[in-house]
């Protein structure tokens, strides 16, 4: 049952929107009214490859660079437009890959909170995102990252915020993961510095088995969860059509996250292959097997492109070469929301058979606060337990062991630029995640008692 203030306080929002906030508690979400939060939605758009990071064909294919704006959340008009639609699906949540700090989101984000919808989102850029390969964490990339955090902290229906999407997705990088803990720890930090509600900061990552176990414990180990992310996110694409709790893969999953620190779920998942979609895994997520465990799932994709994953079309098809101001690749990036048939309403159709018991926050308490960290593995897992983490400043230049082999950043200067690559079906369930940043609106997740 959806809560009522869905159909009352949200008419007539304004900006600073008055509706229950949401933070993370243990490994499940909440609203400010004690109501567990469940995420269930979808997203759209482009995906990145570092050019620096030399990729395995499955991660990344087909280049296509970003020549659109890449801040969803500037255009009132197509985001109520969107938001209108997405609710009719039974989204309550958008995420977003990459916005202007310094824009002026305050039309958008009402017009989302009005459909009952909440905003997580990605803090880094395409010139401040963490390099897997050779990273580094310095001040012009905390700096970028505290100023998305500033930009949103005043809307009601800011969820939460990545630091990091796939910034792993081969064995040998796994040196860059206590990268990704240092800035979630840092912009913790800067959040509780400013005074800000205590914002959910989490990490998105690929689905790889030789690494997926270790790093989603190394992320939240180590007995200090200043130092930890506040949620663990996974894109998934390991149940194709048709499949089952036993022979997806998900039961694997499952196994991994019982009893977890923190909130994890699925930042992409929806495989299809061999298509249509019948999304039948959302049965699996919200249902008995995985629910105690899980928060829930975002479904690849909003809009419908050249990978044949979208929700919804803004148009047909058009020629590769056709040019115009909204529209990329011979796609059409803006106007009506038309529903993709039959995937939209075969999600619709699950979406509106689930529903989860949650538990009251009164009623709940963690059972564990943090993880034993990993030993190194000869899969590819590189660190050795509880590394030290490096300070703003530092350069990765060596292996790791009790403390990162590290040296201060000459330069400050920011990561290198990436290109753009369209988001291919994943060529190995088990091995390739949907990758990293993907620019545009990610809707997700709904609320139930």
């Amino acid at each position: 049952m959806k809560l009522s203030w869905l159909a009352g306080s949200l008419l007539g929002a304004i900006p600073t929107l008055a509706i229950p906030t949401i933070t993370a508690v243990g490994n499940k979400f909440f609203t400010s009214e004690g109501d567990q939060f469940f995420l269930k939605g979808t997203l759209p758009s482009y995906e990145f490859c570092p050019q620096s990071q030399a990729r395995d064909s499955n991660f990344c294919t087909g280049i296509a660079y970003q020549l659109r704006p890449d801040d969803p959340l500037i255009d009132t008009e197509q985001c109520a437009r969107d938001a209108a639609l997405m609710k009719t699906l039974g989204a309550n949540a958008i995420r977003v890959y990459h916005v202007d700090a310094k824009a002026d989101h305050s039309g958008c984000m009402s017009e989302f909170a009005k459909a009952g919808i909440y905003a997580l989102i990605d803090m880094d850029t395409f010139n401040t995102y963490i390099l897997p390969n050779n990273p580094w964490w310095n001040e012009t990339q905390y700096k970028a990252y505290a100023a998305v955090m500033d930009a949103f902290s005043d809307f009601d229906n800011t969820l939460g915020f990545f630091v990091g999407n796939e910034i792993i997705a081969i064995s040998n990088q796994s040196t860059a993961a206590p990268f990704i803990k240092a800035a979630s720890r840092d912009l913790k930090a800067y959040r509780d510095k400013k005074g800000y509600r205590k914002f959910p900061v989490g990490y998105s990552a690929t689905d790889i088995a030789e690494l997926r176990p270790m790093l989603q414990d190394y992320l939240t180990c180590g007995g200090n969860p200043a130092d930890n992310v506040d949620f663990f996110a996974l894109n998934s694409y390991e149940w194709c059509d048709p499949a089952d709790y036993l022979n997806s893969g998900y039961q694997n999953l499952q196994s991994m996250a019982v009893d977890f620190p923190v909130p994890i779920f699925f930042s992409e998942t929806g495989c299809n292959v061999p298509g249509p979609r019948l999304f039948d895994d959302q049965a699996a997520i919200f249902g008995p097997e995985m629910v105690n465990d899980w928060s829930g799932s975002i479904i690849y994709e909003w809009i419908e492109e050249a990978n044949n994953y979208g929700l919804i079309s803004y148009g047909p098809a058009l020629n590769p070469t056709a040019v115009g101001e909204d529209i990329d690749d011979g796609f059409t990036r803006k106007g009506t929301p038309l529903p993709v048939s039959p995937d939209f309403n075969n999600l619709k159709s699950q979406w509106a058979k689930i529903t989860p018991t949650g538990v009251a926050s009164s009623e709940y308490t963690p059972k564990v606060s943090t993880r034993k960290c990993p030993a190194s593995t000869s899969g590819g897992w590189l660190l050795d337990g509880n590394v030290a983490l490096p300070t703003i400043g530092e350069t990765f230049s060596g292996s790791f062991s009790s403390a990162p082999t590290a040296a201060p950043s000459k330069t400050g200067g920011t990561a290198a630029s990436p290109s753009s690559t369209k988001n291919p079906a994943p060529a190995n369930k088990e091995i390739a995640g949907m990758s990293a940043g993907l620019v545009g609106v990610m809707l997700f997740f709904t609320f139930w008692l």
